[in-house]
């Protein structure tokens, strides 16, 4: 195991609340993803200003530490250093419905997609060799290529009934036992022979094949998690581990045959029926949502609620149109704003930002250029979510449906080779195209008004009486409520003495760089930071009214004095519900404090300010 990542570990354990904190934690492609007994013990500022986080978000009851691609080696680290056997019990009612929902799905799902994922690639391989004619498909090695991959989808019920009690906290081979019972030959043999069963002369048994199936599984591990957890507290600890797992498999059998299974398989049908009428009469409408929609969902942990849908179109269907080919063409869209904005910045540290995480978002990995690039920018972000509806539009119209789960990389236009056709791959190629052409296009017109208007006014000659000011606007460092500078809570401020602003009741904790320019001041504290604009505009930005008697607690900062700075670039973070509990007003203002230079300061806020929005205007 490496230990390069050892010192980070051990600060996002203790900075999320100790070890004892923490009820469960697993990772995806590029998060750790932490369930807490107490979220309010996490320093979510801390966590983000460590070297080596990207972002934090809290999503679906689960506490996200962003890292990239190199996770897996990051968690590595970290779960030694948990202890899930003595953790505190999380209090009750922690998550609302739709919450609990999101991450019960997540949880049961996301540990099978390696497993999906090399399946699917390993049938895209097949499909290519059949393809090109160079196996038959009556061939020996095509009958053991086809083993396989279609191992893991025909016992996919006994996967997600490991993962699934994992999940809802019950034996997992004991459920992966009761998955065994749907899939027993003896059990096909009697499906296909099509003669009533009924169990001892009197419960009847539903002829239902449960082979790929998954909901199924899910209802019946579902009501197992609470079989046992009775059992458990009923049966003398002397004879628990005989007779629970006894109990356990003939209560299950009984069910699974009798109501549970045949429930999930009637579900299962009427769940087809409507891919199939989806597909007949508004084939166009999964793709373009989630070609136009997907960001919005990962940044929300709704994609985790989604994706599965997929899986289960491709169980019932053998193939996935709902969530596939609108992700891979959306994830191409996000990877080439980003490319854009690699070309077009002048920020060099944006440009390696954008350069690096474009080339892993073409491999489908999307939340480096999310997170680090399209979303604080913006126009990105609104070019790659057109565009990723164009295309998506076009492969709902075509058609385009992949023939196994993978990932949403530019390697998984294979999964769309099938029904020994190249057709599918040409049009999802083509829906790619498509996308990020038209986000190509967007987000260069778009950058033409963002990257290039400072760097525009740099070049400008100054017409006016104050060579060293031009003029020019600021945007909102960050999100709230503002007020003009004359009603702030401080006196010094509110008397004009350091110059025309804004007062802001923040909803937030993160500062941003409300222009490009250079650090030139930043208080050993970190509530105060100075920046001397391009435009010769001198910036001040003070977080909290004597926020400085907290001596730099709950506040981390991201730059140093003499660091350049791009518009929207990370400043400052704190912790604003400590800081209040400490007794201090959060408010912020945001003054020119060389407001002479100047022949007008103007506030162009609205009363409430997202980060990025216009706040102030300069004029020479």
């Amino acid at each position: 195991m490496s230990k390069q990542y050892e010192g980070l570990a051990c600060d996002i354990v203790k900075l999320v609340g100790g070890r004892r904190n923490v009820t469960n934690a697993f990772h995806c492609q590029t998060r750790v993803r932490f369930s807490l007994a107490d979220e309010d013990k996490a320093d979510q500022a801390a966590v983000e200003a460590l070297d080596g986080v990207i972002s934090v978000l809290r999503s679906g009851g689960q506490f996200q530490v962003v890292i990239g691609t190199h996770v897996a080696d990051v968690f590595d680290e970290i779960e030694p250093l948990l202890d899930l056997g003595e953790v505190a019990e999380a209090p009750a009612e922690r998550k609302n419905v739709f919450e609990a929902i999101i991450d019960f799905i997540s949880g049961t799902f996301q540990p099978i997609i390696p497993a999906l994922s090399g399946a699917g690639m390993v049938k895209a391989v097949m499909a290519l060799l059949v393809v090109f004619n160079l196996i038959d498909k009556t061939s020996q090695t095509y009958t053991m290529l086809n083993l396989f991959a279609d191992g893991v989808f025909y016992f996919l019920p006994i996967l997600l009934a490991f993962t699934e009690a994992q999940k809802l906290k019950c034996n997992p081979i004991l459920a992966a036992g009761v998955a065994a019972m749907l899939l027993h030959p003896s059990w096909t043999a009697l499906v296909a022979a099509g003669d009533p069963v009924n169990f001892f002369s009197v419960i009847p048994f539903t002829l239902a094949s449960y082979g790929s199936s998954v909901i199924p599984i899910v209802l019946i591990v579902f009501v197992q998690s609470y079989v046992e957890k009775f059992l458990n507290r009923y049966v003398p600890k002397s004879v628990n581990l005989v007779f629970v797992p006894m109990i356990t498999f003939l209560v299950m059998g009984t069910l699974a045959f009798s109501v549970l299974g045949p429930l999930g398989y009637l579900a299962g049908q009427v769940l087809a029926s409507a891919f199939t009428f989806l597909a007949e009469n508004a084939a166009w409408a999964p793709a373009v949502l989630i070609g136009g929609l997907c960001p919005v969902l990962v940044m929300f942990g709704l994609h985790n609620g989604i994706a599965p849908l997929g899986v289960m179109q491709m169980s019932q269907l053998g193939y996935d149109s709902i969530w596939g080919p609108g992700n891979i063409v959306s994830n191409m869209c996000q990877a080439t704003a980003g490319l854009v904005v690699a070309l077009r910045t002048k920020d060099q540290r944006m440009k390696q930002t954008a350069g690096s995480g474009a080339i892993t978002a073409y491999m489908g990995i999307t939340e480096p250029i999310l997170y680090g690039v399209n979303l604080p920018k913006k126009y990105p972000l609104v070019a790659a979510m057109i565009g990723g509806a164009a295309g998506g539009l076009y492969a709902g119209l075509t058609h385009t449906h992949r023939f196994a789960t993978g990932s949403g990389g530019l390697p998984a236009i294979l999964l769309y080779i099938g029904d020994d056709t190249l057709q599918y791959m040409i049009n999802i190629i083509i829906a790619m195209a498509i996308g990020c052409a038209v986000t190509a296009t967007l987000t260069f017109f778009l950058s033409l008004r963002y990257e290039d208007k400072k760097e525009a006014e740099k070049s400008e000659p100054d017409a006016s009486a104050l060579p060293e000011a031009r003029s020019g606007n600021l945007v909102a460092p960050l999100s709230g409520s503002v007020l003009p500078i004359a009603d702030s809570a401080d006196p010094v401020f509110a008397s004009k003495a350091l110059g025309e602003g804004v007062a802001i009741d923040p909803s937030d904790g993160v500062v941003l760089s409300p222009c490009a320019g250079s650090v030139t001041a930043l208080f050993p504290t970190m509530h105060a930071i100075g920046i001397t604009s391009d435009n010769g505009a001198e910036v001040m930005i003070h977080i909290g009214i004597n926020t400085v008697e907290l001596e730099g607690r709950y506040f981390s900062a991201f730059v140093k004095v003499g660091d350049r700075v791009g518009i929207g670039q990370k400043l400052v973070t704190f912790d604003k519900d400590k800081v209040v509990e400490a007794g201090y007003d959060p408010q912020t203002m945001v003054v020119i404090t060389n407001t002479p230079s100047f022949r007008a300061v103007r506030d162009v806020s609205t009363k409430t300010v997202t980060s990025g929005d216009a706040l102030l205007e300069l004029e020479a």
